[in-house]
């Protein structure tokens, strides 16, 4: 991906629709784009956080460990922001990001991510809005497995009432 090509998909993203161009340039400068192939690694759980990803093309799965097993929490795809969370927070990676198929992601570095939207209000907004549907999400989940569970445990005291 060239240049040019960085700035429209930066364009192309609601979060950074109303960000200056010069600014948008100097973002897409500072940018690389890599290329996954299925199942490889984006980023682990745990790692340094330095950057942001935004998925060009491709799906990403976000896993989550727990124990000895890696759970797929969300799948986010076309131009979903991923690894914000870390740089707002200044902390490690709280997730594993794995490529499902091929995927291309524009990288793009964590103190130019965080200068763009500190800068820009209507950036900032935007970056609300996607953390708070995060955070909504990972509610429902919990919600839903807390839910799951209790069924589980009242199906194994049945069973084990009637057996």
């Amino acid at each position: 991906m060239d240049f040019g090509d960085a700035v429209k998909l930066l364009r192309s993203i609601p979060l950074f629709a109303k960000v200056d161009p010069a600014k948008l340039k100097l973002l897409a400068f500072a940018s690389d784009y890599l290329t996954f192939d299925d199942g490889e690694i984006l980023a682990r759980e745990g790692d340094h956080a330095d950057t942001v990803f935004i998925i060009e093309e491709g799906d990403v799965d976000v896993m989550s460990r727990v124990g000895d097993l890696d759970i797929a929490v969300a799948q986010l795809g076309r131009h979903a922001l991923i690894g914000e969370m870390a740089i707002f927070r200044n902390t490690t990676r709280s997730a594993t990001l794995r490529a499902r198929g091929k995927v291309g992601v524009l990288s793009l570095a964590g103190d130019m991510f965080l200068r763009t939207v500190t800068e820009n209000p209507d950036a900032a907004l935007v970056v609300m809005r996607i953390l708070s549907e995060k955070i909504a999400m990972a509610t429902n989940m919990f919600e839903n497995s807390e839910a799951r569970l209790k069924h589980i445990e009242m199906q194994a005291e049945s069973d084990e009432n009637n057996g």
